[in-house]
């Protein structure tokens, strides 16, 4: 028999690689928890989205492997529209699945019956996923070995043997349309033991009572000798709701018995057959179980055993890869309605080069896209990491738009190396191995080391995390002091990051800092840090991008604008 096979179309399985988890506070940052719940609003599938995309590595083998499966997932909408049928289909299954239940031979044969058809589902499950997957189109190594998989279970000798017994024992178990009984009755015409007489393959017909256990025993003509059953009884059907309750005796036996036989004269009133006290029909089913289980007993191993030989094959793995197909799903589907928005999205592409680890053209925040009623209303910007720019001192006014680019940076890298397409018109990179964030804490983070205490402690952790090949932003950052005690931390801060050469957007109010970037860069360590600008023309935010000197007292004239300080607006 084939054996089981892990496989992922997330997860290619190369020696070495190694992933690390994104912080709650980065997710939260980096507005991840907002993009989950835009792709879906099942919880199950936002926690896999957050589990994959939070999972960084800078091996380029990852990336490649799962852009490769999307790029053939968004073109391909009739494969997700089969796909999303067949998975709805086993959800329902595995749902009301009776294979939860401990013991198939106390629960007996009707239960055995329903496993088999689940499995004959997940059968049809398969075909059809191999059918949907023959597509020529595909192209991406992932989605082909989940088709080779999938071909090579088909083909292999223990699914046509699979499919054969199933039949089979789908035929013999339907075939059963009749069950005959015998009673043992005492003097007092009481039952005091029943057995199975015959299992057959037609079902007694429901008929007027030409002849009836009255009329019988009259006769003595009527009167069978022996016990075996020659078909000269006729059928009646049990009446399952007026039957009157059952005596306790009666009902201790858990017999059908027979009650109240009229036979006063010869001519015969009615036979009335009586279903044990409780439930009715979920009790006769159980009691039919008891007598199948004894008569059937070699029927049901086989099928005990046919159930158990079969089930992860058929049920296991297919299920295990639905949800990293729903991953795909939902970011096609999110992806394919912005596009028909107007919005631009393109496919990423790594980049080999000593110099150059990113190189965007009309980027943009994609977290504030989805708040947007048009695609007009964007601002696009193109940004570039290389050893003359790898840390970025970003001014601008208040409210320019700093955090919105520093954010949009950082969801880039995330999409990319999580095979989606991102939110540019080109996007070259190279993995980054994580990306940690340094945003304002929470008020009641704070409490006990003061804001510039808690600030520094979570950066001393960062800095001691980061790598050369780590993506860090800063969000106004050692801001919660005076002026000249932040500017002396950051400075510092920012060497520190020179000399470990650590792709950074520094997001602050200090200008004085990012006027400082020759001082810096007179140390060299192989890259520099250059100073960014949020453009403002005439006083008006432009919320466009330059590499230039910062803009001098911007900030500070927009906060006296902001609260109406400024000597005009306090004097009139």
């Amino acid at each position: 028999m084939k054996e089981n096979k892990q496989i992922s179309i997330l997860f290619p399985f190369y020696e070495g690689i190694k992933y690390k988890q994104l912080s709650e506070l980065a997710c939260h940052d980096l507005g991840i928890d907002t993009l989950c719940r835009e792709l879906t609003n099942d919880n199950n599938e936002q926690n896999l989205i957050m589990s994959v995309i939070s999972n960084m590595t800078s091996d380029t083998h990852v990336a490649l492997y799962r852009q490769k499966v999307f790029v053939d997932i968004l073109n391909l909408p009739d494969l997700r529209k089969q796909m999303l049928e067949l998975f709805d289909k086993i959800e329902f299954i595995r749902n009301f699945s009776t294979s939860h239940i401990d013991s198939d031979e106390k629960l007996g044969f009707w239960h055995l019956i329903h496993r088999l058809d689940e499995l004959d589902d997940y059968i049809s499950c398969v075909e059809a996923m191999r059918e949907c997957l023959s597509d020529a189109k595909i192209k991406s190594e992932g989605l082909l070995n989940v088709k080779k998989y999938i071909d090579d279970l088909y083909e292999d000798s223990c699914f046509g043997e699979m499919k054969k017994d199933i039949a089979e024992l789908k035929a013999r178990s339907s075939n059963i349309q009749s069950v005959t009984l015998g009673i043992n009755v005492n003097e007092r015409f009481e039952a005091v033991s029943m057995g199975l007489i015959s299992v057959n393959n037609k079902p007694f017909k429901k008929s007027s009572i030409v002849s009836n256990f009255a009329d019988a025993i009259s006769s003595k003509n009527k009167l069978h000798d022996g016990t075996e059953w020659d078909g000269d009884m006729h059928y009646h059907h049990i009446d399952k709701y007026n039957s009157e309750k059952l005596s306790p005796l009666e009902t201790a036996g858990r017999y059908m018995t027979l009650k109240n036989a009229p036979f006063a004269d010869k001519n015969i009133r009615a036979t009335v057959f009586n279903i044990p006290d409780g439930d009715g029909a979920t009790n006769s089913t159980f009691y039919l179980d008891t007598v199948l289980n004894k008569m059937l007993d070699s029927l049901i191993k086989k099928l005990r055993d046919t159930l158990n030989k079969y089930a992860d094959i058929a049920i296991v793995n297919i299920s295990q890869i639905m949800p990293e197909f729903m991953y795909y799903i939902r970011f096609a589907e999110f992806i394919s309605r912005n596009i028909e928005r107007g919005f631009k999205f393109c496919e990423a592409q790594l980049i080999d080069s000593e110099n150059v680890s990113m190189d965007a053209k009309d980027i943009y925040n994609l977290k504030l896209a989805m708040n947007l009623q048009s695609a007009d209303e964007l601002i696009y910007n193109d940004l570039k990491f290389d050893t003359e720019h790898t840390i970025y001192i970003l001014t601008g006014a208040n409210r320019g738009g700093k955090t919105t680019i520093t954010q949009a940076v950082g969801l880039m890298f995330i999409l990319a190396q999580g095979g989606i397409f991102v939110p540019a018109s080109s996007f070259e990179y190279k993995p980054v191995d994580c990306i940690y964030t340094h945003f304002p804490a929470d008020e009641d983070k704070t409490m006990d080391l003061g804001r510039l205490g808690e600030e520094c402690v979570r950066f001393k952790a960062i800095y001691s995390e980061c790598t050369k090949d780590s993506l860090l932003l800063l969000n106004e950052t050692f801001s919660t002091t005076s002026f000249e005690e932040g500017f002396y931390i950051a400075k510092d801060s920012v060497r520190a990051l020179l000399k470990k050469q650590v792709k950074t957007i520094y997001n602050t109010h200090m200008h004085k800092l990012a006027a400082d970037v020759d001082e810096m860069n007179m140390k060299n360590s192989g890259v520099k840090v250059s100073s960014l600008i949020m453009k403002s023309d005439n006083g008006k935010r432009s919320f466009k991008l330059e590499i230039a000197s910062p803009e001098g007292l911007s900030y500070a004239k927009d906060i006296a604008e902001k609260y109406g300080v400024t000597y005009e607006m306090l004097t009139n």
